[in-house]
């Protein structure tokens, strides 16, 4: 994907002030505004005596951090230190009370009136939490991330945030990652237009509007690519699949105008991304035109040195600070080191000078020099639209795995309601939910109550509830033949620090499912999870599978109006679902091989596994069926065109989403078997047929050759139109070496 810069955050005025102030500061002043404070070694929340201890004995912390924290030093209220101009930035602190307590300190106390910049981990909302980031992915529709990411920026502001580390723009490929539920799946042309409208949502076209926040494209890059799904893992990968991979949703989220970003934890081809001059220099602010600041992930830069790539945290903060990172998230490595480095002539003053510039120009972006306090508030009517929102993103992020006619349900029909995540409210909140509220989130059981068809409930078993085998048998018994059984995770099994070997249903879950569907019950399967699972043995044995995910403060009216048909399933898979954990990573487009997967022993599969994911990318059904036909493809100087034809062959309307592939069939580089290029969704009802085209544009063609330059190479395209990676008619169309030559001139 080609570069795209950055847009413009630098204005004259802003600029001239700065100067100003840079003027002004003292040295301890200026390595103030570098330094956050946060509530715990790891970011935005607390953390248990246990966890500290090992921090501790493991050198991730400080013996001084760890007495501190014995004796209850409350890290959010170090007022005098703002009153000193020695914390430019909080993490963790919420509620517009405590938020401008603290900036009326640095606004009106400290000696240059520096306001204060909150920040926040808003994931996927606030205080109405929407469904995890790696479900909404599957709505492909970029009005709908736009407006979530919206609402939790609005939220968020109410509550005196200014900044959230949001949008995750990481390409995740390996299930076992636990933080594959914050990011938009496996895909990279679908991770930049996510990325994109989350920037969007979160800033508005002015980010210093009451009701947004700044945002802060993560994890500057690769973090995804963790070796084995490990979290903080090392990522070894060459140039052409950082590039082509991993960079273009962080391209895109900057072109959008994303005010900060946030490099990785892990290392990058063996060096960290705190103090990877290649990545922060090079790429970020040569190549991408990146204006804003960056912020180290929470301790990251004082953890190069258990990386063995700094001798000490001086040795941290001095590449750190050279290599361009600006911000030092808690570690307390700037504010401990810098000075002495200054002084010592290791760094100079416009090092110093140029990251203070940054962090106070998006001060100034966000408005916070004219309008320092809480500005936003809510009425009952917005938050009341919040969750209607909230309820729509649940339905459209759903993805309708199998259904064997069982689906949908006639309203009225009496259910038994089976498994322990049914009644767990708190649960469908998913990863990163710090200001959701369980007791106003609503249950699947909840649901089903107010629906009046709920015949019976048993919790049998869950993700960590052993399976008790005499409510399992009263279930088998019961004289409701139709059973829902709610199955999957817990919200903490997905997430930072939640990677798995094993992404089958954890406990005896899959014994619940077999007992029931072996005594004949109509098995429906409602699958609540913060990443794909190899689930094939839920598959089997049950009638209808409804991936509803981590769904959010409204999990259970989405379930209830997806089962009951009053909602459509239209969600489509944006990460590929293995049969086995042991195919982990699995993606569609991957490249190919001299002998690619086939029945032959002598080829590139697992000889126990299916040749097949069990779910690929893009999949996922509805109460219709479609029918595509002639598809007719032409190539000239603007890129691939394609127009295939769509007909709703069933008995409902419906959405549906045309995806568009293409595969470079012959290339200087093995290209991958097939590409996402385009999508589009269309409503159609009944017998309605649409003519439905799309553009492949030149950039689409353009991949990076063996000499690390963009080229389109002219030769034969396969183009692929269908309803997913694994299902489409196929044609093939020549791009002539003009559009190449043209391509060429234009980079």
């Amino acid at each position: 994907m080609e570069i795209k810069k950055q847009a413009d955050l630098i204005r004259p005025a802003w600029e001239e002030r700065i100067t100003e102030l840079l003027g002004k500061m003292t040295l301890d002043e200026k390595i103030g505004q570098l330094h956050q404070v946060g509530p715990s070694p790891v970011g935005g929340f607390a953390v248990s005596l246990e966890e500290h201890r090992q921090m501790l004995a493991d050198g991730r912390i400080t013996q001084e951090e760890f007495d501190a924290f014995c004796s209850g030093t409350a890290r959010d209220t170090q007022e005098q230190d703002v009153r000193e101009g020695h914390i430019g930035s909080f993490l963790g602190v919420s509620g517009a009370e405590a938020c401008d307590h603290l900036q009326h300190i640095a606004v009106e106390e400290s000696r240059l009136g520096i306001p204060l910049l909150f920040g926040l981990d808003v994931i996927h909302g606030q205080h109405t939490i929407f469904p995890i980031p790696l479900a909404e992915s599957c709505a492909w529709d970029e009005a709908l991330w736009e407006k979530s990411a919206a609402i939790a920026a609005a939220e968020a502001a109410a509550d005196g945030i200014a900044w959230t580390f949001a949008p995750m723009v990481d390409i995740a490929r390996d299930a076992r990652w636990g933080r594959i539920a914050e990011g938009a799946g496996e895909d990279s042309y679908l991770g930049a237009r996510c990325a994109a409208a989350r920037v969007r949502g979160f800033q508005g076209e002015d980010p210093s509007a009451p009701d947004r926040v700044l945002s802060c494209a993560k994890h500057f890059i690769a973090y995804g690519a963790a070796c084995g799904g490990r979290d903080y893992n090392n990522a070894d990968l060459s140039e052409q699949t950082l590039r082509e991979v991993y960079l273009p949703p962080f391209s895109a989220a900057l072109a959008a105008g994303a005010a900060t970003v946030m490099p990785s934890f892990n290392d990058v081809n063996g060096v960290p991304s705190s103090v990877n001059t290649f990545l922060l220099r090079q790429i970020l602010r040569e190549e991408l035109g990146f204006s804003g600041f960056t912020v180290s992930d929470a301790n990251a830069i004082a953890e190069c040195v258990i990386h063995g790539a700094a001798a000490d945290r001086r040795d941290a903060a001095k590449q750190a600070l050279a290599a361009g990172m600006d911000m030092d998230m808690y570690s307390g490595c700037y504010r401990d080191e810098l000075k002495a480095l200054i002084e010592a002539g290791q760094i100079t003053t416009a090092q110093l000078d140029e990251a203070v510039r940054r962090v106070l120009r998006i001060k100034f972006a966000k408005g916070l020099f004219d309008h320092p306090y809480t500005r936003h508030r809510l009425t009952a009517a917005e938050l009341a639209a919040h969750r209607a929102a909230a309820r729509d993103a649940a339905c459209a992020s759903a993805v309708l795995l199998k259904n064997d006619g069982v689906l949908p349900l006639l309203l009225k029909t009496p259910v038994l309601l089976v498994g322990k995540l049914a009644d767990c409210a708190g649960e469908m909140l998913g990863t990163w939910n710090i200001y959701g509220r369980a007791e106003e989130t609503v249950s699947i059981k909840a649901a089903l109550e107010e629906e009046g068809v709920l015949a019976g409930y048993l919790p049998c078993c869950g993700p960590d509830m052993p399976l008790d085998r005499d409510e399992l048998t009263q279930a088998i018994r019961s004289e409701t033949n139709t059973v829902i059984a709610v199955v999957g995770e817990l919200a903490d099994h997905s997430g930072e620090a939640s990677s798995l070997c094993d992404i089958d249903l954890p406990g005896e879950q899959n014994e619940m499912l077999t007992a029931l569907r072996q005594a004949g019950k109509t098995v429906i399967t409602v699958l609540c999870n913060g990443r794909p699972m190899a689930i094939p043995n839920a598959v089997e044995r049950s009638n209808a599978l409804l991936e509803l995910w981590h769904a959010g403060s409204e999990a259970g009216h989405a379930a209830a109006d997806l089962l009951f048909g009053r909602a459509m399933p239209a969600g489509r898979l944006t990460a590929t679902f293995p049969y086995r954990s042991g195919e982990c990573p699995l993606y569609y487009d991957h490249p190919n091989t001299g002998r690619p997967l086939s029945p032959g022993r002598f080829s590139s599969k697992y000889l126990d596994a299916p040749l097949e994911p069990l779910f690929p990318f893009g999949s996922g059904l509805t109460y219709t069926t479609f029918a595509y036909d002639d598809l007719q493809c032409t190539a000239d100087r603007q890129g691939i065109h394609a127009a295939v034809t769509v007909k709703n062959t069933g008995e409902r309307a419906a959405k549906e989403t045309v995806q568009l592939y293409i595969r470079d069939l012959v290339a200087s580089r093995v290209r991958p078997v097939l590409q996402l290029a385009g999508f589009r969704q269309i409503l159609l009802a009944p017998g309605q047929t649409e003519r439905v085209c799309l553009t492949v544009e030149p950039e689409r063609l353009a991949f990076y050759d063996t000499r690390m330059r963009r080229v389109i190479e002219p030769g034969d395209f396969l183009i692929q139109a269908g309803q997913s990676s694994a299902d489409g008619l196929q044609q093939t169309v020549t791009v002539s070496a003009d559009l190449a030559a043209d391509y060429l001139r234009q980079i």
